[in-house]
């Protein structure tokens, strides 16, 4: 599978995932979100970002949704809940929200 982003073909795995992460941008992102019928909010794009931050400089971390639903819940000063992660991302704020940020697969199971 593959994406075509501004004349360049990107590659993708069979799930959708970035076969060459140095081939993520936001435009990347924005197209991915696109296939999947999202359109990217501030929101969105803090939890995109806060995957990419933890994956990029924190060891490769992958945080799950709990750890999720804590920092973007201090981030935004709100109380926020997993669904409210989950009408960001409908197919899992990890799973989806980290294909959209370009990340690797994660193959954790649960969201706690």
């Amino acid at each position: 599978m593959a994406l075509e982003v501004d004349g360049k073909t990107i590659e993708t795995n069979p799930m959708g995932y970035l076969e060459n992460a140095q081939d993520w941008s936001e435009k990347v992102a924005e197209v991915i979100a696109e296939k999947e019928d999202l359109t990217l909010t501030d929101k969105h794009w803090d939890l995109i970002n806060y995957l990419r931050d933890e994956f990029l400089n924190n060891g490769e971390n992958q945080p799950n949704t709990r750890t999720m639903v804590k920092d973007m819940g201090k981030k935004w000063n709100e109380k926020i809940n997993a669904k409210s992660l989950y009408d960001l991302f409908p197919g899992d704020p990890s799973k989806q929200g980290g294909r959209i940020a370009g990340l690797p697969e994660s193959r954790r199971k649960g969201g706690y």
